[in-house]
Parts: C-alpha cells; structure tokens; sequence
C-alpha cells in the first residue's frame, strides 16, 4: 500500500484547538494591511429560503465577549451578541435568493453573497477573511480562505452570528406568507415535517428546485406529465 504523501496530511493549523481570537486580524495588521473583515454565510444546507452572508470588521478596542462560531451559540445568546455587533462593528448583509441558488448552484451563490457583503461595507477592507476553503472572485480586495474560520477568527464568528440572525429572521417572515411548511421551526431545512408538507402542498418560490429530494421529485413530475400525454 503506497504511503500518504506529506501533502495529504491534515493541516493542523485548520483544526481549532480554543475558541476564535484576533490573532488572524493581527498578523495582518501588522503588516500594515487593516482594516481586515471577516465574512461568512448562513443556509447552505437548507431545501429552501436564501443564502445569507455577512461581512464584519470589529472594532479591535470593543469586541464583544463570547464571539463563537454561530451553530455553538444559543439563540438567545446569538440574538444579544448580534445587537453588540451591530452597535460596536462595520456589518454588511447580502443574499442569494432560491432561484440564484438554481441558477448557478449553492457554492458560487454562497461565494457570491460574501463577496457582495464585503463590498457593502461603509469601511473598504484591506484584507478579507473568508470562512471555508473558497475566497470570492472579484474581491475590491485581497482574501484568505480560513478553513472553520468562525472557530478561529473573531471577525468570522462574528459575521456567522449576523448572517444567522438575519437568515432566521427572514425565514420567520416567511412563515407569515407560508405557514403550510413552518418555515419559523426548521428555518428550511430538510427536517421530515418540512418533507412532508411539501409532499403534501408542493414547493413554493422559496424551494431550491436544484436540491434533492425537490430535484428528484420535479423530474418525477415532469416525467409522467410527458407520459401522460403520449
């Protein structure tokens, strides 16, 4: 059996040992290279709703305590650090709706909605840092990927949080409009009371169509309407 070569050795430098810090930030501005922002996005695994991104440069005198990667964080605890955020940091919002999802398919939407967040911001970055193994093209600005970066980077758990937030938020709008699927619950995700009211009621405009089991049940659809009218 051939021997892993050295390249194909986890890297760990991607495994976070601690919670984030400022570190990241640092280094580069010690270089000169500041303000550094952080981006992440929220809803890439859902059957439905938009893709959320958010892109935050915090206050390197006022960061507030118990930043973390959104998913380790309850929602009440994400609720009251979104408003410290908000009122201490530069944030940017931007999403990818369903059928830019389809269209172009849930990584470049993602990659998409980050790189527009970044360019929203009042204060131009030097520097972003991006959650994930992708940096955005088209950046007004360099990048670095940060493989579990809202569990490294302050500035990225941050934005995971605002992006989070703001997603939930819309989601449970979008319960309003339709409450036949309980977006409010399950925020779009593939849970079995959400598959079954889109067995039972079909998708609305905010299903990723592109998405399995919506994809396969679409072609199924659509395959006996061609058999039917042979």
């Amino acid at each position: 059996m051939p021997k892993r070569s050295p390249s194909n050795m986890p890297d760990l430098f991607t495994l976070p040992l601690t919670g984030p810090d400022f570190s990241l930030e640092e280094s580069f501005r010690a270089k000169g290279c500041w303000p550094v922002a952080g981006t992440d996005e929220a809803g890439r695994g859902p059957l439905a709703g938009p893709v959320v991104a958010a892109a935050v440069i915090l206050d390197p005198k006022a960061i507030p305590d118990g930043l973390n990667d959104s998913k380790k964080l309850t929602a009440t605890r994400r609720e009251a650090l979104f408003i410290q955020i908000l009122a201490t940091a530069t944030v940017s919002i931007a999403s990818s709706g369903s059928d830019h999802i389809d269209r172009r398919d849930i990584r470049k939407a993602s990659l998409d909605a980050m790189r527009r967040a970044a360019a929203g911001l009042s204060l131009a970055p030097a520097h972003l840092l991006c959650d994930g193994r992708d940096v955005p093209p088209g950046l007004i600005c360099g990048g670095t990927a940060v493989i579990k970066g809202d569990a490294r980077s302050l500035s990225i758990a941050a934005a995971s949080i605002v992006a989070k937030v703001i997603r939930d938020r819309m989601m449970t709008r979008a319960a309003l409009v339709f409450p036949q699927y309980g977006f409010d619950a399950h925020a779009g995700y593939g849970t079995k009371v959400h598959q079954k009211a889109i067995a039972d009621h079909g998708p609305c405009p905010l299903h990723r169509m592109s998405f399995s089991p919506l994809r396969i049940s679409d072609e199924r659809t659509r395959n006996e309407s061609v058999s039917g009218s042979e």
